[in-house]
């Protein structure tokens, strides 16, 4: 938490740049702030949330239910009729319905049906669906499909994270390369300065032709115009890396001047695991996009489960037992003839709206199963191409790092050609083109090798796994 303060504050601070000390913003710690408190970060977590509340939410299904009536008619200093009516319903996991209640009924003008003891009467009994809702019915395959999207969620909340962390990724090794461009092309315009100044003083003193010193000022003005096209393309990628910085209480930072990315020096340029390749498969089945295909198509089973027991006939029947209530007067002996029954019967004859919906529930699930299969070989090609690339940058880089080193060999021999009178500035220029290019591609190639392995990361979907589980 120090170290971040430290970087938070660097980012917020701004002053001239040779009055402050260069602030290093590290790919951890950068990657580190954007997980911490970037707004789809902070959204990726409430997906779990969301997922909970649905949970609850199916749960309230099988909530236990009071209930209570009273209902009362006077008139004419007439009592008609007093009902009171309370009870308890308790939905089982089954399909089974468990209910009791209590009665007390009374009045003058009383349906016959409705008379009840004078202490009132109680009773207990069940409720069970013997055709449509037997086996799964609404209520469980709504709690069951609650409990998939739950684990759908935390799927989708790394998916989440992965896209955010990989753009975040690309924007930061960007700015890396562009800030070690505009080091080439300084380092280039301060030569190229040096040596019209050079030239400039001999050309004053007789010892070379005045023509020189427009030459030399030429490529003053080439190399001013190649520092200032690299300044542009660095503000643009600041502005771009400063999009993701963000502080506790959604407040945006914004990098200053003095900040600067990593330094190439610490910069890790490698190639992928060696058992990689072999273990690819393994990787992309446990990928959360495939994952989520999985709880998908699990919840599109239920939904086909329910559909073809609306095929089935409903037949509800319920039962009753009846005794008196117990009060301050002597009950009655249980009696098991005392019991209320009934059955409720109901099935369509052509039964077109169950099929049609069974029908088009394995539509979707045939369609999701076939999308599944495409993403999952899309997810192999892809990250089969950053295993390629991830390989090859790393070749290139110690190719071109050789490269480098010998285009510098043969700048330093040709200035010393030139200082000793045996070469011309535009030898001199052709070498140090060739030296600048060399380093700009350096720098482009070490770039691709890390975005490379950012985007193996992704297409694996460890990406944002990686930075949590990391100390």
């Amino acid at each position: 938490m120090k170290k971040f303060c430290i970087i938070v504050l660097a980012l917020l601070t701004y002053l001239p740049f040779d009055a402050q000390e260069i602030n290093r913003l590290s790919y951890e710690d950068f990657m580190d702030i954007v997980l911490r408190h970037h707004p789809l970060a902070m959204q990726a977590r409430l997906e779990p949330q969301e997922a909970e509340a649905t949970l609850r939410l199916a749960r309230g299904g099988f909530d236990p239910l009071v209930s209570a009536s009273l209902q009362q008619k006077y008139f004419d200093d007439t009592e008609y009729y007093r009902l009171i009516d309370a009870g308890l319903k308790v939905p089982t996991w089954y399909g089974l319905e468990l209910s009791g209640g209590y009665e007390q009924n009374q009045g003058q003008y009383l349906n016959p049906e409705a008379n009840t003891p004078e202490n009132g009467l109680v009773h207990a009994g069940i409720g069970v669906a013997l055709g449509q809702g037997l086996l799964i019915d609404k209520r469980r395959a709504q709690l069951r499909k609650a409990e998939l999207y739950l684990d759908l969620n935390q799927v989708e909340q790394t998916l989440m994270l992965n896209d955010l962390l990989l753009e975040a990724g690309m924007s930061y090794w960007i700015w890396f390369e562009r800030t070690l461009d505009l080091r080439v092309f300084e380092e280039a315009l301060d030569a190229a300065q040096v040596r019209f100044d050079a030239v400039k003083e001999s050309a004053r003193l007789g010892a070379v032709p005045s023509i020189d010193t427009l030459e030399a000022g030429i490529q003053v003005q080439a190399r001013l115009l190649s520092v200032q096209q690299a300044r542009l393309d660095l503000l643009n990628a600041r502005a771009q890396v400063s999009g993701f910085l963000w502080a506790s209480g959604l407040v945006p930072l914004e990098l200053d001047v003095n900040t600067l990315p990593q330094e190439l020096g610490e910069t890790l340029v490698d190639a992928p695991p060696a058992d990689l390749r072999l273990r690819l498969g393994e990787l992309l089945a446990q990928h959360p996009m495939l994952r989520g295909y999985g709880y998908k198509l699990e919840a599109l089973e239920i939904d086909r489960r329910w559909m073809a027991e609306q095929l089935k006939p409903r037949l509800d029947l319920k039962y009753n037992v009846l005794t008196e209530r117990v009060g301050n007067t002597e009950t009655e002996t249980f009696n098991t003839e005392n019991y209320t029954w009934g059955f409720d019967f109901e099935f369509p004859l052509f039964i077109r709206e169950a099929r049609g919906r069974l029908r088009l529930a394995e539509l979707d699930i045939q369609g999701t199963d076939l999308d599944r299969a495409d993403r999952q070989q899309m997810l192999q090609v892809k990250a089969r191409q950053s295993i390629n690339s991830w390989e090859t940058t790393l070749e290139q880089f110690r190719l071109y790092s050789r490269t480098v080193q010998d285009y510098a060999g043969l700048l330093a021999g040709e200035r010393q050609l030139f200082e000793s009178g045996e070469s011309s500035l535009f030898l001199v220029n052709r070498r140090e083109l060739g030296y600048i290019s060399a380093q700009i591609k350096r720098n482009e190639i070490l770039t691709k090798n890390r975005m490379a392995s950012l985007k193996t990361e992704y297409q694996l979907g460890i990406l944002s796994t990686n930075f949590i589980e990391s100390p």
